[in-house]
């Protein structure tokens, strides 16, 4: 849950809570596949594993609620914005213009929302590693 808090704040524990109401099993299998194995998993720090994030979301194409998470979650993790700006127009070559249109006007909005948002505590620290 560390792990998921310090990613996404609290977005991704409404999703989990919303997704437990219809299907816990799937709920579990994103918070201890997703968060609890693969985004703990050393070799790429979360900054880049969130660039990564970001850039398979642009090239599907059709995950408008996932990138806003996503987008954030990146930020969240020390992204700049002209990181993720980029990594969406890198995808213009590889998922196509459309999708990259997309991705940027997400990104907007998302970089709206942030504005306007008082700023908000940190997210705790994770836990230290054995």
């Amino acid at each position: 849950m560390a792990r998921l808090s310090q990613i996404t704040g609290r977005s991704g524990e409404e999703v989990m809570a919303a997704l437990g109401e219809v299907a816990p099993d799937f709920a579990r299998y994103i918070f201890e596949f997703g968060y609890g194995d693969v985004y703990s998993r050393p070799g790429l720090d979360l900054r880049t594993r969130m660039l990564a994030t970001v850039a398979g979301l642009v090239a599907l194409g059709h995950a408008e609620r996932e990138l806003t998470v996503h987008i954030g979650s990146a930020l969240n993790v020390g992204a700049t914005r002209e990181e993720v700006v980029e990594v969406i127009m890198q995808m213009a070559l590889y998922a196509g213009f459309p999708a990259a249109l997309d991705a940027l006007l997400i990104a907007k909005k998302v970089f709206a929302a942030r504005d306007a948002a008082p700023p908000a505590a940190p997210p705790p620290a994770a836990p230290p590693a054995p």
